[in-house]
């Protein structure tokens, strides 16, 4: 899979894509993610990417030419199954979203910076708008991040075991039940005796009925209670 993304501030991003699974779907060859410097599109000699916004307000907005060129240049490279935008306002980000993107071979994020984007990119460009969540960030950049460690982490052959995400939560609408690990005993608190048994069988059970009961408590809405 490969995943492009814009940004007016691309060393916000250079951390989370350097480590841990990110790092291993890249050196797997199963993942590339490239980072472009919208500024390398700027206007004049100052590369301005960035101007007052019309009929007057607070904050900058990210100019059209300079979003449109480096958008048009990497098309002339790559066709996208989906571009994104990373906004307050975009389809609340899932699970099931997750999924589906996971699926795609190209992928492009457009980061917001400052007020945001001229609209007229929205509607000629954009074809998916996702926000992570209902508050204001300083830019998309983090959300990017997210973005891409969720999708990434679902690509075949990333996690060491297979069938490590189809257990998280969210699968299936329900939250993952509870974990243990050694020692058996901590503080006087032991491990539910069902998980020390070997029955496969009957630890399955005991993890969705886990599941359901935490998502009961926890998150209703997901089960359509809240």
């Amino acid at each position: 899979m490969r995943i492009d993304i814009i940004t007016a501030v691309p060393s916000l991003l250079e951390s989370p894509f350097g480590h841990s699974i990110m790092k291993r779907a890249k050196d797997k060859g199963l993942l590339e993610v490239n980072i472009h410097d919208l500024r390398t599109w700027g206007i004049g000699r100052h590369k301005q990417i960035d101007d007052y916004q019309f009929g007057g307000g607070a904050g900058m907005v990210m100019m059209c030419e300079p979003l449109a060129n480096c958008i048009e240049s990497l098309q002339k490279e790559v066709t996208y199954d989906e571009i994104i935008f990373m906004t307050p306002d975009g389809h609340r980000y899932d699970q099931k979203t997750a999924n589906r993107l996971s699926l795609y071979q190209n992928l492009l994020i457009i980061c917001g910076h400052y007020k945001g984007i001229d609209e007229r990119i929205r509607e000629k460009y954009v074809t998916l708008e996702i926000s992570i969540g209902d508050y204001v960030l300083s830019g998309g950049e983090l959300g990017a991040a997210v973005v891409v460690d969720s999708i990434g982490r679902l690509i075949p052959g990333v996690l060491n075991d297979e069938t490590s995400a189809l257990f998280d939560s969210f699968q299936d609408d329900l939250l993952a039940p509870p974990v243990y690990t050694r020692p058996a005993e901590f503080d006087g608190m032991k491990v539910p005796d069902i998980l020390l048994s070997g029955h496969a069988k009957k630890i399955d059970d005991w993890r969705y009925e886990q599941s359901l009961k935490r998502t009961e408590e926890r998150r209703p809405d997901l089960l359509g209670e809240g």
